[in-house]
């Protein structure tokens, strides 16, 4: 029997930007049972101590099997399993490799999936976190302090050792995306005080169709209800911007929700209420412009997979390797 190919989603962004706690939203919304979740930071050629010895960062694409994770994207794409390095971030060694299959929706986060022609032809979405520098910097401070072992003066050391690689080869990423999503606080609110009333800003580029949300072009209340769509320019090229207030009423999130429901095939049911949550620290809170982002990116992944039939595939990675990033 001949079945679809997945569908498969790129969320790239810098260290601690917030990939995975934006996948596990997305896993939920799906079902488990039809999602495969790949990091690609497992690819790395060293370990942390060996990086350190060689003096080069995770960032660093010659730190980093490149064309191994080209070959997985592909053989993801076409529905083929793979055998992925496994990483260990909490003591920061290479641990025995992991068999995987894809489902019908595969979800790829990592550092630089996005950064040659070769790995972005096989994504279907492509999504780029950019939160602002000050509050990914508390996040990644809160979480290599509890998860990962570094006293709060290692993990500043190591951002600004890592900064020139991020400013090379990290952000240049973002103009291969086709929705950025920026989480930033309120004026006059500490980074690590903002918790579950971050404003979002999403910048939805044409280079995919969008559900229609045009109702908040022409809302007259729309500046006093926490949402605004406004056209704008993106690296000088038109662009949608949908800003999400941290503060957002629940009756005008659940009317932008409501519309983006309203967008989805009835043959994918979803779980409507496993979505918007994140752990800060010990603690389970919910974030009303986190729901909606990670609703708004479901819907893309499920308009893909009805469309899937239609596309043709990639073309296999010989014939890509001739093409210059």
């Amino acid at each position: 029997m001949r079945r679809k190919r997945p569908v498969i989603l790129g969320i790239v962004g810098d260290s601690a930007a917030g990939k995975t706690t934006l996948s596990s939203g997305l896993v939920k919304l799906i079902g488990p049972e039809r999602v495969t979740h790949v990091c690609t930071d497992d690819y790395h050629k060293y370990d942390r101590k060996e990086r350190s010895e060689i003096g080069i960062t995770a960032l660093h694409p010659d730190c980093n099997y490149l064309d191994i994770m080209a070959l997985h994207l592909e053989r993801l794409h076409y529905g083929q399993p793979i055998l992925k390095p496994v990483y260990d971030h909490s003591n920061g060694s290479l641990v025995r490799p992991e068999y995987i299959e894809p489902r019908e929706f595969v979800i790829v986060e990592g550092l630089l999936g996005f950064h040659n022609a070769t790995m972005r032809n096989f994504y279907d979405v492509k999504v780029f976190l950019q939160p602002a520098e000050e509050l990914r910097r508390a996040w990644k401070v809160k979480r290599d302090t509890t998860k990962r072992g570094y006293t709060p003066e290692q993990v500043v050391a190591d951002m600004e050792r890592r900064e020139p690689d991020s400013e090379a080869f990290i952000r240049p990423q973002r103009e291969h995306s086709d929705i950025v999503v920026h989480f930033y606080p309120p004026a006059d609110v500490p980074p690590a005080e903002a918790g579950a009333n971050l404003n979002a800003r999403l910048t939805l580029r044409p280079t995919i169709p969008h559900p229609d949300m045009s109702y908040l072009w022409n809302d007259p209340q729309s500046d006093d209800s926490g949402l605004r769509l406004i056209l704008g320019r993106d690296s000088n090229k038109p662009v949608d911007i949908l800003e999400i207030d941290g503060e957002v009423s629940p009756d005008h999130a659940a009317a932008l929700e409501k519309v983006i429901w309203d967008h989805m095939p009835e043959e994918h049911p979803l779980a409507a209420d496993q979505f918007g949550d994140y752990y800060d620290r010990a603690e389970m809170r919910h974030s009303d412009p986190l729901a909606l982002t990670q609703l708004l990116l479901t819907y893309h992944l499920i308009s893909q997979y009805d469309k899937v039939a239609e596309l043709p595939f990639a073309r296999p990675v010989a014939a890509l390797s001739r093409v210059n990033p």
